[in-house]
């Protein structure tokens, strides 16, 4: 399952979540792969693209970092497996 996490970092946090980063990688627990992450240029914002088969190793990942940043996960979907829902809204 493919996870999409959004982040958002508040000022008076900052140094403590980069400490907390460089300390640790950012990595996500064991059975989450981290696919890749991205960061807004400017902001203190980003987002994370995960794979686990349980989402409650997603959500320990969240309660590792929730005391430093908010913090919102949803459920993704690739082209392979949207592409067969949308075909059946349009009768294809």
């Amino acid at each position: 399952m493919l996870f999409i996490v959004n982040w958002t970092l508040s000022s008076a946090n900052r140094n403590s979540a980069i400490e907390r980063f460089l300390k640790t990688g950012g990595a996500p627990p064991a059975g989450v792969k981290l696919i890749g992450r991205w960061y807004a240029v400017g902001g203190a914002a980003g987002f994370g693209v995960a794979e686990a088969s349980d989402p409650a190793l997603i959500q320990k990942w969240v309660l590792d970092w929730s005391d430093l940043m908010t913090m919102d996960v949803q459920v993704a979907l690739t082209d392979e497996q949207m592409a067969p829902l949308l075909a059946g809204i349009v009768g294809k």
